[in-house]
């Protein structure tokens, strides 16, 4: 077996930190997101317009930080609005 080096096992040590700081921020992200779905499934119109602004916010800084593609980013929040004027 091949012994690690230092700075690959410091890299292993980041990566781990990196994806647990990741999931928690996807998991964030979904949860906003399956909560103003639910309250247009719902046809909570007032509820969807408070959520709105926030979950905006939390998908641009999720794009930001690089957790999803800002086309994809663009898209929820397009699909959220278009859901929200029918």
């Amino acid at each position: 077996m091949a012994k690690r080096t230092k700075s690959a096992v410091k890299a292993n040590r980041q990566n781990i930190k990196r994806r647990e700081a990741n999931r928690a921020l996807r998991s964030k992200l979904r949860t906003g997101l399956k909560a103003i779905r639910k309250a247009l499934d719902a046809k909570d119109i007032d509820d969807a317009k408070g959520q709105l602004k926030s979950v905006q916010s939390l998908v641009d800084k999720m794009a930001t930080k690089g957790i999803i593609h800002r086309n994809t980013a663009a898209r929820y929040k397009s699909r959220l609005v278009a859901r929200l004027a029918s």
